[in-house]
C-alpha cells in the first residue's frame, strides 16, 4: 500500500457553488459540462472581478477528472457589450499594480488555461454579438448564432489590442485580415465570421445550446483516451501560438496602459465604441470609409 493516498479532487456540486455570482453550471452524467457566464443573471458586463473568475474556473473544470467535454457560452442574447459600471475602479485607483495584475497575470492565464490546463474537447457557443470572444473562437470547435458579431475595440478605446484577441485573430484570420480587424474594429457578423474561419458553424440562436450538445454526443462516441490525446493533438497550433507570442503580447498592452496613464476598458469609451454593432455598421468609422477607400 502506497505511503500516500490520491489528493482529492474538485466536485462539480462545491465548484459550480463557489462560481455561482459568474457562470452557471449544469452537467450531464456522461460528463459534458456546460458553463453559462453572467453577471447577475444577464449577459456578461465585462470588470476585473469576472476578468479573474474566467481562469480560475477553467483550471478548476480542467483539474475535475469526472468533466468529459466543456460547452462554454455567455447568457442571453449578447456576448459581451457592456462593462459593469463600477468594474475598473479597483484598476483605476491603483494603474500600475492592476496592469499586472489584471492587463498581464490574470488576463495570461484566461488564454494558457483554456489552451494548456484542459484535457477535454471544447465547443465555444457564440451567443451574440460581443468582444473578447477570443475565449470562444480559441474553443476547439466555435459555433455562431445567426445575430453574432465579433469584434475587437482595444484600439478604438486607445488600448493595445494584444490581450489574447490578437492571438486569436492572427491564427484564424491571417496577417492582413487581422490586421484590418484590430486597426478599424471591423464588425464581422456570423455568415462573415463561417466565411473567414472564425467559427465551424451558424445556427439559429434558439438552437445554438442544442447544436452544441449534438456535436458533443459525437464526440462521446470514442472512449476516453481518445478523446483526450485527440485534443493534444488538434491543440497544437493554439500551443505553439501561445507559446510565442501571448506574454509579449500582454507585456506591450501593459506598457501602453502605463505609459497612457489611463485605465482604457471601461465607462463611456465602451459604450460609445460598441454603438456601431447596434447601427449594423460594418466598421468602425464614422461612415465614411469604406474597405479599400482613401
Amino acid at each position: 500500500m502506497s505511503l500516500q493516498e490520491f489528493l482529492p479532487t474538485p466536485k462539480l456540486d462545491e465548484y459550480s457553488e463557489f462560481f455561482k455570482d459568474f457562470f452557471t453550471m449544469s452537467r450531464r452524467d456522461d460528463g459534458v459540462l456546460l458553463v453559462k457566464a453572467h453577471t447577475v443573471g444577464g449577459p456578461i458586463q465585462l470588470s476585473v472581478q469576472n476578468h479573474r473568475a474566467l481562469g480560475q474556473m477553467l483550471k478548476v473544470v480542467g483539474a475535475d477528472p469526472e468533466n468529459e467535454i466543456l460547452i462554454l457560452t455567455g447568457t442571453g442574447e449578447e456576448f459581451m457589450m457592456r462593462s459593469d459600471p463600477e468594474g475598473f475602479a479597483i484598476e483605476e485607483e491603483n494603474l500600475d499594480h492592476w496592469a499586472y495584475e489584471y492587463a498581464y497575470k490574470d488576463g495570461r492565464i484566461n488564454v494558457s488555461a483554456l489552451v494548456n490546463d484542459l484535457e477535454i474537447p471544447t465547443i465555444g457557443l457564440v451567443n451574440g454579438p460581443g468582444f473578447h470572444t477570443e475565449i470562444l473562437t480559441m474553443c476547439d470547435i466555435t459555433i455562431a448564432a445567426e445575430d453574432a458579431v465579433l469584434f475587437d475595440l482595444h484600439y478604438d478605446i486607445g488600448s493595445v489590442p494584444a490581450d489574447g484577441i490578437h492571438n486569436a485573430f492572427q491564427e484564424l484570420l491571417g496577417t492582413k485580415r487581422a490586421a484590418y480587424a484590430l486597426l478599424t474594429g471591423e464588425a464581422i457578423d456570423a455568415r462573415k465570421a463561417l466565411e473567414y474561419g472564425l467559427v465551424n458553424e451558424v445556427v439559429p440562436g434558439e438552437d445554438l445550446i442544442a447544436r452544441g450538445f449534438a456535436i458533443a454526443d459525437h464526440i462521446m462516441t470514442q472512449p476516453r483516451t481518445i478523446r483526450r490525446l485527440t485534443t493534444q493533438i488538434i491543440r497544437r497550433p493554439w500551443k505553439r501560438r501561445v507559446m510565442e507570442d501571448l506574454d509579449g503580447g500582454f507585456g506591450i498592452q501593459m506598457f501602453g496602459h502605463v505609459a497612457s496613464r489611463h485605465a482604457a476598458h471601461g465607462g463611456e469609451h465602451i459604450r460609445a465604441t460598441v454603438d456601431y454593432v447596434r447601427e449594423g455598421r460594418r466598421n468602425n468609422f464614422d461612415g465614411q470609409v469604406t474597405p479599400g477607400g482613401a
